[in-house]
């Protein structure tokens, strides 16, 4: 690594370290000057090859293929899915395999099973490969673009290109690569956009502006984890906003200018390409598909098929006598439904129930989830020949179909929720016991959708009479004497979501009689039915949103691979991703462990360094000039800021988590350890001798990253079977679970 002078720019990236020049031969003075970065152009070669040749192998599916490739067979045939990632990574998936020719015949069952040779398997993996192999170039890029030598940009570089973890996200259907392309991307692209601070709206500096802010949005419409991208990157625009104010060369109406480039460009235009994105991954999955009950009622009826099919022509107003389902709004699928089996006398923590008749709320379509909307003055059950609908605050009795009893609620504790009231099915709609079975109708969303309760597009709480207090779904599980249905319940907070319902089918009772000895149906007036009109592209991308965020905080399962945030800086836990039919041949996600382990130690290293050098600038030791402090402030705030923002959050998410989730912290946290060595070389180590102790030591800790790679390579790539003593030999923690068929 090479010392920079004081007299040296920061921003020098047309260092020609490593390059070439080649001239014209046909003139003597040459009208253009090519220059080639031989290790940039090496490192970006070696990349492709280790991603990209023989991706076509395993031919099997690999882990999240299962998800990701069923999701790519769902956009060939345009049948909506629902997934709690944004849409970008899977459309581009899609459109490679739209490309490619493949037809979506390919269900992605299972991890390790074959693909038919039609598959077009080469091209369905390519396009995560070049992302990947991408990635290597983004890193030198940016160790430079901070204004490190090229030194420490072959190094980061080096350190990413043989990092087996980073090969196996890139080599399969899977987004990770795409995310951490996107996210360097932002990151240099910010340091590119600062290099043109003293040329304001050039060219240039419009240019770098607007890369960074389609690469943040980018980075985010792969997977949400990009938000912490995002953050670190308007982080550091914020502070270089705030030095400019200060800047008492700067004009007010230059100032105002800028700050309005900075939002237009980085906060807007991002804005409009995240909803696209959205609206052509609605625009494409227009049929009814397996994930819908994620969905609203008013949503599924937009879908071709499913749903749709089903309520096309239904009564569009409820009526005294219609015939409906009811299920939640929002949260959980399911439908208001009770059966003949009633609350046990005694629950097992010694309190009483009403014994009544259960009410609940069950996942799938059944005969007893429907009932009748009586009026309470009325002994009818059938709608008039001219119905009449039911208005915002009208009080109702809801029957139950099947079994002939009212809705009731009364004051007794709830079983699983016992601040609640009992919600139960008691006395048969012809006996006269009102206190207990009236309900108002409350209208939620009547501003918009008028105050008549209409099927599906009314959002309504039914609020009890005598207690005002609102039903709702709860959210817990009955026992087994429950049968494991979601609990219904009654509560005095009726202002909450929870309480919100809809109708989803409805029917109107027709009444026959008997004319010349047929039965002749006798029902209300024609013209009831719902209109064409469906959620607006707004509506269904807003409804989309909110199910994804409520989503993404209920991912929790258990899984025999998931891992904890602390496991993650030693690597203390990988995952198996695949195996082969027939041998001990498997691809075991794990890292580099000496790059791994390596750079989690470069943390303390240069947060240490980093105080001490703050200390001394405070009081008035001044060990950097102007240059090597502004590089060690950008080191600070984007590399060590960018580990911080990309690993902490994860302590404090209740969810699901597996090593991979730590792919974009070591990513920072790798480019962090390039730049600490050569912070190291030239501002901790003055003495020649131990510098060239320095070099000595990287070059062999170089030698064991790469003799590593080599030694997990046949776990990277799946491509050869290991005897038991070759995978002993590689556990070197115990923790390493790797999966063995052939104990030979």
């Amino acid at each position: 690594m090479q010392e920079p002078t004081k007299e040296e720019n920061p921003e020098r990236n047309e260092g020609t370290a490593n390059a070439i020049s080649r001239r014209s031969m046909f003139c003597s003075d040459p009208f253009m000057t090519v220059k080639v970065n031989l290790v940039l152009a090496c490192l970006t070669i070696l990349a492709g090859f280790l991603r990209i040749v023989g991706i076509e192998n395993p031919r099997g599916v690999v882990f999240d293929e299962v998800h990701f490739g069923q999701f790519t067979s769902l956009y060939i045939n345009r049948i909506f899915f629902f997934d709690v990632h944004p849409p970008l990574g899977k459309l581009l998936l899609a459109l490679s395999a739209y490309l490619s020719g493949f037809q979506g015949n390919f269900l992605f069952d299972k991890i390790g099973e074959e693909f038919p040779p039609t598959i077009p398997l080469w091209y369905l993996r390519l396009l995560p490969a070049i992302f990947g192999s991408l990635l290597v170039p983004a890193v030198y890029q940016l160790v430079l673009a901070i204004g490190f030598s090229h030194g420490a940009a072959t190094l980061a570089g080096f350190l990413v290109l043989f990092e087996n973890s980073l090969i196996i996200q890139s080599r399969f259907m899977f987004i990770d690569s795409m995310l951490l392309f996107f996210s360097v991307l932002s990151v240099l692209s910010l340091l590119m956009f600062k290099q043109q601070k003293h040329r304001p709206f050039s060219l240039a500096w419009l240019f770098w502006l607007t890369c960074t802010g389609v690469s943040m949005v980018c980075c985010m419409s792969v997977k949400y984890n990009g938000i912490f991208t995002v953050l670190i990157v308007m982080a550091s625009v914020c502070l270089d906003l705030w030095r400019l104010i200060a800047d008492r060369s700067v004009e007010l109406r230059q100032l105002l200018y800028q700050f309005s480039c900075h939002v237009g460009l980085l906060i807007v235009l991002p804005v409009i390409i995240y909803i696209s994105i959205f609206f052509v991954h609605l625009t494409v999955l227009n049929r009814s598909g397996p994930h819908d009950d994620w969905m609203t009622s008013a949503f599924q009826a937009s879908l071709q098929g499913g749903l749709s099919s089903i309520t096309k022509g239904q009564p569009l107003g409820i009526a005294f006598g219609s015939q409906i389902t009811l299920r939640p709004t929002h949260g959980r699928t399911c439908w208001l439904h009770s059966h003949a089996h009633t609350y046990p006398m005694r629950y097992p923590d010694g309190r009483g129930s009403s014994a009544q008749q259960q009410v609940t709320c069950y996942s799938f379509k059944d005969v007893n989830n429907w009932w009748l909307v009586k009026d309470p003055q009325s002994t009818s059950l059938i709608v008039d020949s001219k119905p009449r609908v039911i208005k915002h605050g009208d009080v109702i009795q809801l029957v139950h179909g099947i079994s002939g009893r009212t809705l009731n609620s009364h004051d007794v504790a709830a079983p699983m929720s016992p601040y609640c009231m009992e919600v139960s099915c008691y006395v048969y709609y012809n006996i006269s016991h009102p206190a207990q079975n009236l309900w108002k109708v409350d209208i939620v969303n009547r501003e918009t959708e008028g105050s008549i309760w209409k099927t599906i597009k009314s959002h309504i709480r039914l609020v009890h009479m005598n207690t005002s207090c609102a039903i709702k779904i709860s959210g817990s599980q009955l026992p087994d004497w429950g049968f494991n249905q979601f609990e219904v319940a009654a509560d005095k907070v009726v202002s909450q979501e929870a309480t919100i319902w809809n109708v989803e089918e409805h029917k109107y009772t027709r009444l026959y009689k008997e004319v010349e000895g047929e039965d002749v149906e006798v029902g209300p007036e024609e013209g009831y039915g719902i209109p064409d009109k469906e959620l607006s592209m707004w509506e269904k991308f807003m409804e989309l949103q909110w199910k994804m965020l409520a989503a993404n905080m209920d991912v929790i399962k258990e899984h025999e691979y998931s891992s904890v945030p602390l496991e993650w800086l030693l690597m203390e836990r990988g995952a198996a991703y695949w195996m082969d039919s027939q041998s001990n041949a498997q691809i075991y996600f794990l890292g580099n462990a000496v790059t791994w382990w390596t750079s989690t130690i470069t943390i303390p290293i240069f947060a240490t360094i980093m105080l001490v050098l703050v200390i001394r600038w405070r009081r008035q030791c001044k060990d950097l000039n102007n240059a090597e402090w502004e590089r060690m402030l950008q080191s600070s705030i984007l590399l060590f800021g960018g580990w911080l923002l990309h690993y902490l959050p994860f302590f404090i998410m209740d969810r699901t988590l597996f090593l991979h989730h730590y792919l974009s912290a070591l990513v920072f946290k790798i480019i962090l350890l390039a730049v600490t060595v050569e912070i190291i070389y030239i501002h901790v180590l003055r003495s020649p001798n131990l510098r060239n102790v320095f070099l000595s030591l990287l070059a062999v800790w170089c030698t064991s990253v790469f003799i590593t790679y080599l030694n997990f390579r046949p776990l990277t790539f799946g491509n050869k079977s290991l005897s038991m003593s070759q995978l002993h030999s590689l556990q070197w923690l115990d923790t390493w679970t790797f999966l063995v068929r052939n104990r030979i």
